[in-house]
């Protein structure tokens, strides 16, 4: 299958010859003008390595640039730096942290559902992520990078359809609560406690940030309007910019879910609680400890409102009482990128018979902590792939 599709002055082929070594956009079919993929294609299986495979013998050094410096556009660019041979890489992004979405998040390893991703997909990225941040908890950089294990509990007023998750061989621990344990919450008759991570998000996003600079990556704070932009100094464009793929790619798949939290100082807090779906949750961290929750489907507001704190701190303090103490109360609202299915590929974007490489990673929603590192392998292996290309053609060129 190949076709065309025009829009904002540029084309985007797909098919196999859109560069000439296996493209393919993925998206499903198109009608002319369309600029919305379909999110039944936006996932791709992987089974890569941890470095991935590019010949090094007359490879010229490629230019990748990064779009985005969130959770997402950091760890992409983190696992791209250190796995891909003879590339430089350069995160361009208009906000850093601590002014992300990514930095509001509780960063809690709870996988969040994505209807659109086969669901033994959604589980290696998190086993992926899981491995990774579990290895980090257990080094001398936990500290920095703001990682820990924390236990506690997952409850139900209902016993849930599936009483085993698909991520809970995955987590540490993972069983049913017992009648005791549940005397703790007489609202609720079901349970599951385990053991997981969290991250604490500024932490994390600084210490991404530091591994960047230290695999001789850069750093530019510019907003990108086009990512036409960029063609005259990259190779290659790694598009994670969340939210703002809706604008920057006319994505209209994509929509915010507006999430408002309260951070409080409660150090006798030390178990998770996660209520049902997870609307309700008390989360601990190392520096305070996470409440929430709210999920306003298509409200871009970034302005906290009163009513929901006060719901947020009423419904965390039914399920720990002892929060009512809890003291230097502050409110965070953020925007989670969310989607039917991550995007998570490559397209070839064409303007004026020139040719730009795209790999997408957006669309995490408020699963993005579960499964940022292995989405960032799946990345950086469609990258690779997008060099190989590029070297074939140059080849031929040479011809």
């Amino acid at each position: 299958m190949a076709g065309t599709v025009r829009g904002r002055g540029w084309v985007r082929s797909w098919g196999r010859d859109a560069l000439g070594l296996g493209w393919e956009d993925a998206r499903g079919p198109l009608q002319a003008g369309s600029e919305t993929p379909s999110s039944k294609y936006c996932w791709t299986m992987s089974n890569t390595s941890q470095r991935i495979s590019v010949t090094e013998q007359h490879m010229a050094e490629r230019k990748i640039a990064v779009v985005g410096a969130g959770l997402i556009g950091l760890s992409t660019a983190v696992y791209i730096s250190e796995s891909i041979p003879k590339c430089s890489v350069t995160v361009i992004s208009e906000r850093f942290t601590p002014n992300t979405t990514s930095d509001v998040a509780a960063g809690m390893l709870i996988p969040h559902t994505y209807p659109g991703t086969p669901v033994h997909q959604q589980k290696q990225w998190f086993r992926e992520t899981f491995d990774y941040l579990f290895e980090i908890s257990n080094s001398s950089e936990a500290s920095d990078a703001g990682i820990h294990l924390v236990s506690g509990w997952q409850i139900f007023k209902t016993i849930p359809d599936e009483e085993l998750p698909f991520w809970s061989d995955v987590v540490l621990g993972f069983r049913s609560m017992t009648k005791e344990e549940l005397k703790k919450f007489p609202q609720h008759k079901f349970g599951q406690a385990f053991t997981t991570l969290k991250c604490d998000c500024p932490s994390y996003l600084v210490w991404l940030e530091k591994r960047l600079k230290e695999n001789g990556s850069q750093v530019y704070a510019r907003r990108v309007e086009d990512l036409w932009e960029l063609h005259n100094k990259y190779d290659i464009i790694v598009n994670c910019s969340g939210i703002g793929s809706r604008e920057l790619m006319g994505d209209l798949e994509i929509y915010p879910v507006r999430g408002q939290v309260l951070k409080v100082h409660a150090p006798w807090v030390k178990h998770f609680i996660r209520d049902g779906d997870g609307l309700t949750y008390i989360y601990p961290g190392i520096h305070n400890v996470t409440l929430g929750g709210t999920r306003q489907k298509d409200n871009w507001s970034l302005s906290p409102d009163p009513s929901s704190s006060k719901d947020i701190f009423d419904r965390c303090c039914v399920l720990e009482p002892s929060l009512q103490r809890a003291q230097n109360v502050m409110v965070r609202v953020g925007l989670r990128p969310s989607r039917l299915a991550v995007r998570l590929q490559k397209e070839m974007l064409v303007h004026g018979g020139k040719k730009l490489p795209v790999v997408h990673n957006y669309g995490h929603g408020s699963g993005g902590f579960s499964v940022h590192r292995g989405t960032a392998k799946e990345a950086a292996r469609l990258v690779g792939e997008c060099i190989a290309a590029l070297e074939g053609s140059s080849s031929k060129a040479k011809l």
